[in-house]
Order: C-alpha cells, then structure tokens, then sequence
C-alpha cells in the first residue's frame, strides 16, 4: 500500500469530484494521503476536509508564494494550531526564488517561523525549494545549529549537494512525478544516490503528473506510477519500495495514524 505524502486536496481543482479522485486513490491501493497547507487563513477548512476522511491527513502552513499576502504568522501560532489531532506536518514553507511570488525576505521569515514551529512542536517540516537550493540548506543548517527538528525536503528537484547537505542533516527526500519526465535524467542520477530508507513518494496534486498521465491533472492515485518508476530505478520491487516509502513516512510522521494505515492496507 502506497502513501501520498504531499497532495493539495483541499484545492478547487477537486471540488467537482473529490469523493470519486478519493475513491480512484483507494482502488490504486493508496491507503493515506497528507492534503498540504499553502494558506494559514484556510486552517480550517483543510482540517475539516481531512476530519471527514480517515485516510486523509494535513498540515499547517504558509507556502512561500504567500508568504508576503498571508498574515506573518508566529511559530507559536502555528504550534497552537498543530495540536489538533488531525495536523502531522508543519508546512509546506521554504523558498522559491523561480516564481518570485513574495519578496526574498518574507519567504526567509516565513521558513524560519514554521522551522521553530517544527522544532517545538516536534512535527516534521516540509520544505519546498525551487532555484534556492543554498539558502534553503544555509537556513535549515542555522536553524539545525539552534536546536534539532525533523523536516522534508518535497517534489526534489534540486541537484546532489542540496541532497548531501539534507541528508546530513537528517532529512528525509520526497519524489514526485517530475522523476518520470524524459527530461529528468540528472534528477534520477542524483537520485540513485538517496538511500531508500530516506526515501518518500508523493504526487503534488494536482500538479506534476507523472508519465504516463502527463498533461493531465494529477491526483493521489496517480503515485503508484511514481512508485513504479522509483522502484526501477533504486532495482527493488514495487512491492518492497511501497513498504520502505511507507515505512519512512511513519518513521518521519510520527503523529500520523499507522494503524488506521495498517487496518486499510489489510
């Protein structure tokens, strides 16, 4: 059984047919999946959309892209509103340099915050980084310097140093469908390089989808097309790379409801 650890559910995309895109990621055997906060000021309503599902789990956060619209949001109040069971994560947040949505400056705040949320609450961190790749492993070092917490590095796309510097920090690497694309081979040479057991699968839905859906609008079942692909490309089955990924995930997220997981997978 598959997990989606990182997926927008909460997003319009789905609003015409979320109860059948859930349904299809149950028959794809994807037995949970981490609907990602983006919005701090939509707090509730992505933990009402993962109250009413038992597969379904969130986080709470400000994406880089809004880090400069959202209200500037404390570490504390982001712990405040973790404590809810549903809540595992703390982001996504980090920077993106590509888009340029927010000023540098406000992203750099932004992930600050949420990595002291992370580090007293205990909750992993889910980094996005795009064209950023020294700032994002400068501040997570600085911030590792002030005191140890757990984080994410999702839909990687960077090359092996900010890999090295993530991974010698302790995180963990989520893969998303970009890993499928013909245009990817120095992704998938870096990689090779990742240990299994730092592992994770995801879709970003609905971005990203992977071959052989390309073009599409992604969703949560579509991850086992990811899987499939990782798996050939670490030389395990699709069988062992589903228990290592899920395996991980529980290992990072550890508020998340294994045995739920366990009762749907068997």
């Amino acid at each position: 059984m598959f997990v989606d650890s990182h997926c927008h559910l909460d997003f319009k995309d789905f609003d015409a047919d979320r109860a059948e895109v859930l349904a299809r990621a149950r028959a794809a055997k994807v037995a949970m999946m981490v609907t990602i906060s983006t919005k701090i000021t939509e707090a509730a309503q992505i933990i009402a959309l993962a109250e009413a599902h038992d597969e379904l789990a969130c986080t709470i956060g400000i994406h880089p892209h809004e880090a400069g619209s959202q209200p500037e949001t404390s570490a504390a109040q982001l712990v405040e509103l973790s404590r809810h069971p549903k809540v595992i994560g703390i982001g996504e947040t980090g920077l993106d340099y590509y888009y340029e949505h927010s000023p540098r400056a406000a992203q750099q705040r932004n992930f600050r915050a949420h990595i002291e949320a992370a580090r007293l609450s205990g909750l992993p961190l889910i980094v996005h980084a795009r064209d950023a790749d020294e700032d994002t492993a400068d501040i997570m070092e600085d911030e590792m310097g002030k005191g140890a917490y757990p984080a994410l590095i999702h839909c990687f796309t960077a090359g092996p140093e900010l890999a090295e510097r993530a991974l010698a920090m302790g995180c963990y690497i989520s893969i998303s469908g970009i890993a499928t694309f013909n245009s990817a081979k120095q992704l998938r040479q870096t990689i090779e390089t990742i240990p299994l057991e730092r592992l994770l699968i995801e879709t970003d839905a609905p971005f990203l989808a992977p071959v052989p859906h390309r073009g599409k609008r992604n969703e949560p079942s579509f991850v086992a097309d990811t899987a499939a692909a990782l798996a050939e490309l670490k030389g395990v089955s699709v069988a062992q790379l589903a228990q290592a990924t899920s395996d991980n995930f529980f290992a990072l997220f550890t508020k998340a409801d294994r045995v739920g997981f366990d009762q749907r997978a068997g």
